[in-house]
């Protein structure tokens, strides 16, 4: 007997790829169009819960996805780099 869970995707496009997180299972793939790198990280997912098991206490909605600036200074921008956001 199967049972469906559901999982967070957080996709982020980076040089020449996106990149997408699992954040409740620390699960991270990858892929050149978002469907090939949500195929890529849920194939990722189901690997680690066919090896791992499902984490106690990972309930689906127990994540929030939020953004936050960071003000830019002198170090933060050499480290940074100067980049437009």
């Amino acid at each position: 007997m199967f049972s469906m869970k559901s999982f967070t995707a957080v996709i982020r496009k980076g040089e020449k790829q996106f990149v997408a997180l699992c954040p409740e299972l620390d699960v991270v793939s990858q892929g050149y169009t978002i469907e090939e790198t949500l195929a890529n990280l849920k194939e990722a997912v189901e690997l680690y819960l066919e090896e791992m098991g499902v984490p106690e206490g990972v309930e689906s909605g127990d994540v929030m996805v939020v953004n936050f600036g960071v003000e830019f200074n002198e170090k933060t921008t050499s480290v940074v780099g100067e980049r437009s956001y």
